[in-house]
């Protein structure tokens, strides 16, 4: 009798102790920080394909001009389809060209150069990483890549137009675009005053957008 009672109070106790578990559990799951959903959100070109990448062209409505951009989907997928998703969510507006290097490269696409401060869901975007897409693409006068650190895989919102030649960058960085339009501006972003690559007054993108590659031609 008395093995029978403390078996029955072993049971209940394990059946009390797994209810406060999944009560536990649940807690968690409802605390979730905000922040670790918006990493998830849905965007534009999630799920597009690369004919539907390719027939997209970017402008960027530039403090000095706009600068026209046709894309390599064919060639670098997901850094097209990342540039694609920041550019129609307007994630590049009010943004900056916040280094340049004389003869060589502006880089924009810092989300922390936003004239607003940053959102919980755009920082949370701005972490966000892209792989490297390494491909056959020359790195010339024109051709948008990919910046990141040194580390592999580490790129996420920050691209670079080059105004002249990167030959040790081919087979390392995304080239994943090509300025059709607005060479003239973005020389001009590139002669800038400055040190140190940093301009003394960032030229601003205004508004970037995308469109038909047909309609800007």
């Amino acid at each position: 009798m008395t093995i029978v009672m403390l078996k029955n109070a072993f049971v209940l106790l394990v059946i009390i102790g797994s209810g406060v578990g999944m009560v536990r559990g649940q807690d968690k799951k409802a605390n979730t920080r905000p922040g670790e959903q918006l990493t998830a959100a849905a965007e534009p070109f999630d799920k597009s394909d690369i004919k539907t990448m390719a027939a997209k062209c970017v402008t960027l409505d530039t403090e000095m001009g706009s600068i026209e951009i046709e894309l390599f989907p064919e060639s670098a997928p997901e850094s097209v389809r990342n540039f694609l998703n920041l550019v129609a969510t307007g994630a590049f507006d009010t943004t900056t060209f916040s280094r340049v290097v004389p003869g060589f490269v502006i880089q924009g696409g810092s989300l922390s150069t936003r004239s607003s401060p940053l959102t919980q869901a755009l920082a949370a975007r701005a972490a966000r990483k892209v792989p490297d897409e390494p491909s056959k693409i020359f790195h010339e006068r024109g051709i948008v890549s990919m910046a990141r650190t040194d580390e592999p895989n580490s790129a996420t919102t920050n691209f670079f137009i080059l105004v002249g030649t990167g030959a040790h960058l081919d087979g390392k960085f995304a080239a994943f675009g090509r300025v059709t339009k607005g060479m003239d501006v973005a020389d001009a972003i590139n002669k800038a005053p400055g040190a140190e690559e940093k301009p003394e007054k960032p030229v601003r993108i205004r508004k970037a957008t995308v469109g038909s590659c047909s309609a800007q031609v």
